[in-house]
């Protein structure tokens, strides 16, 4: 009681290599390359569906996979833009990744199939897009596509897919066929586009050549998702320009720098 317990030597600070947690001697992994990147991707996709909100009827533009999937772009890349400004840990990869995946199933719907002379869905017969429909058209189909793909290849860390997660990214398209079918069977016949794509037109093909659509076109979704759960397991690392952090020490022991 009263006695003062004798000194241990402790000051009561410990050395800067002790016990300290690397996020107290490292600045935010900021990347703001990739930051402007996403965010111009988003604005691309938000660009393209305004576009079409204004020149076309609202409920018909949003029943499109295409305004769907670009909307769920324009979502994710502008909070991954956000978090990669910040310096925030990235998104979990099975989101950016089933993100691209969907957007690339509209790209390759788009290209292959829609606008191919040669395929039995073309809607090559209709009138051309001018104008604002022509860049909308574009900006959905094209530029958001192609740079969400290469956002993820160039700009993520492989890694963190597994096979479950090509299984999980079909439920969208699923759920998409879903609606189409209910929204289809809701609507009178003879209203325009009551199915969005021929290729889910139960008046031309009925409900069993619309269901073996589905399954071919699954398939191929599937396929679609393996190639890019593969393809994450052999791609290299992201280069170390797009990766740097701005430490405040160096890894090694000597003073701040």
């Amino acid at each position: 009681m009263g006695m003062v317990a004798p000194s241990s030597g402790f000051s009561g600070h410990l050395p800067p290599e002790a016990g300290v947690p690397p996020e107290a001697v490292t600045a935010p992994a900021r990347r703001p390359f990739a930051a402007v990147f996403r965010a111009l991707i988003s604005l691309a996709a938000l660009t393209g569906i305004v576009i079409d909100l204004c020149v076309g009827s609202p409920l018909r533009v949003l029943s499109y996979f295409t305004i769907q999937s670009n909307l769920i772009v324009a979502v994710v890349f502008a909070l991954s833009a956000w978090r990669a400004w910040k310096g925030r840990p990235p998104l979990p990869a099975w989101i950016t990744t089933g993100t691209v995946v969907f957007i690339s199933i509209t790209g390759l719907v788009f290209h292959l199939i829609l606008t191919n002379s040669s395929s039995d869905f073309s809607m090559t017969g209709q009138p051309e897009l001018t104008g604002w429909r022509a860049v909308s058209n574009q900006l959905l189909h094209t530029v958001t596509p192609i740079g969400a793909f290469a956002d993820w290849l160039l700009l993520t860390r492989p890694g963190g897919l597994r096979l479950r997660h090509a299984g999980l990214w079909l439920l969208y398209p699923l759920a998409y066929l879903a609606f189409c079918l209910l929204r289809g069977a809701a609507m009178s016949p003879g209203s325009e586009a009551r199915y969005p794509y021929p290729f889910v037109d139960v008046d031309q093909h009925g409900y069993a050549g619309v269901l073996g659509n589905a399954v071919v076109l699954g398939l191929c979704f599937y396929a679609l998702a393996l190639a890019f759960v593969g393809l994450d397991r052999i791609r290299p690392s992201v280069p170390a320009l797009w990766d740097r952090k701005n430490r405040i020490s160096s890894p090694g022991a000597g003073p701040l720098k």
